[in-house]
């Protein structure tokens, strides 16, 4: 059974359209990379992502659901209305399915309400992990599957894992799965609490890391398994695979054997070994532990010749929009034939204890096999990867 992707897009600091996206991309610049104040408790200001310009207002009768997060879905679902809408006609409300992922949902309108700064627009479904799915299954009139993932930083890739799942099970015959995060006091001032933020630009497999740049973002992608789809794209998805190794609340397994677990089960589901991948997107978080675990990982299973790289330098890391926005960036390197993004160490050097792993250091490398993995870690241990191909 062929997963294919109908459409997809996504919003982060790198821009808000598929076009813009890509033409980022391809310079590796990010507009909304920016330092901002008031956010960390302490007054310091640091470098965080956010999305440009001003999103879409929340329709007044569903202005329960009237959060940042669900005005970034919005958004995004204008990216794709058109196709949504052809799907959802073609196969119908009742098996038209909704996967979405996130970690804050309204957490900061309800921050807002309890700091007394709110406007008086807070309503208690706006802080609920389930409220996204909740939202667009009420604005697309869907009357399908929908629900929520709260995994941490892979949420929104295991949303996707589910709705192929769904169509494989025939529940669904389409499903509209993503995610979206958004910036809030409460995960900011948490991850500084843990020592991983940095202060700057975040620096994966730096020997100068300092830890993660948050950032906001949301992506979404229109999944189905019938040929006769309305589509943008002639991208798939070939295999995923997701673990739990439950090592530590926190901190990664040192030798990633989660991690490894994952991206060998979506090696298995697609036939392919990692020769055949034509680059891996990292989760390449710039805290000493991940990057370490994941270049230990891609040592082992890839080796030198497997090109990767990380783009939360470029995104920020979008905690539990990650992984769909990640694999958005994917989708349009594949479909693009973008030049793969290069890690940045244009002001710090390549950690040199790290093993031996593909890391690209030079501009201008594109893609010489159509495979794209795309990994997500979360806290935990909540593993994902996910493989996706083009066919011109």
């Amino acid at each position: 059974m062929i997963i294919t992707i109908a459409a997809y897009a996504s919003h982060s600091a790198l821009g808000r359209t598929n076009d813009t996206i890509a033409s980022a991309l391809s310079t590796a610049h990010a507009p909304g990379m920016q330092e901002q104040a008031g956010y960390l408790i302490s007054g310091q200001s640091l470098m965080l992502g956010t999305v440009p310009g001003e999103l879409p207002a929340i329709p007044e009768h569903l202005s329960a659901h009237n959060s940042r997060n669900n005005a970034l879905l919005l958004s995004t679902l204008h990216e794709i209305t058109e196709q949504v809408q052809a799907v959802l006609a073609q196969v119908g409300p009742e098996r038209f399915g909704i996967v979405m992922g996130t970690s804050t949902s309204g957490l900061d309108e309800a921050d807002h309400k309890i700091s007394g700064t709110d406007q008086g627009t807070w309503r208690y479904p706006m802080q609920e992990l389930g409220d996204p799915a909740r939202f667009l299954q009420r604005y697309l009139k869907t009357m399908g599957p929908a629900y929520t993932i709260s995994t941490a930083c892979s949420s929104s890739a295991r949303a996707l894992i589910s709705a192929c799942r769904m169509l494989k099970s025939g529940m669904c015959a389409a499903v509209l799965c993503g995610g979206a995060d958004t910036l809030c006091r409460m995960p900011i001032n948490g991850f500084n609490a843990l020592e991983l933020v940095s202060d700057e630009l975040c620096a994966p497999f730096a020997q100068e890391r300092k830890g993660i740049t948050i950032g906001e973002g949301a992506g979404l992608m229109l999944l189905t398994t019938d040929p006769n789809t309305p589509r943008t794209s002639k991208l798939s998805v070939v295999g995923y695979g997701e673990s739990s190794d439950a090592y530590h609340v926190s901190a990664p397994e040192p030798e990633g054997k989660g991690a490894e677990a994952a991206m060998c089960m979506a090696l298995q589901q697609a036939q392919l070994t990692p020769a055949n991948l034509g680059y891996v997107n990292l989760h390449g978080t710039a805290s000493k532990m991940n990057d370490q675990a994941e270049a230990t990982v891609m040592h082992r299973l890839c080796g030198p010749q497997t090109p990767c790289s990380s783009t939360k330098y470029l995104t920020g890391h979008t905690l539990g929009a990650s992984g769909i926005v990640e694999l958005c960036l994917c989708a349009l390197t594949l479909e693009r034939d973008l030049p793969l993004v290069p890690q940045d160490f244009s002001t710090n050097h390549l950690d040199l204890t790290l093993p031996e792993f593909g890391l690209i250091t030079q501009k201008g490398q594109h893609l010489k096999r159509p495979y794209v993995m795309s990994n997500a870690f979360a806290f935990g241990g909540n593993n994902t990867s996910v493989i996706l191909t083009y066919q011109a």
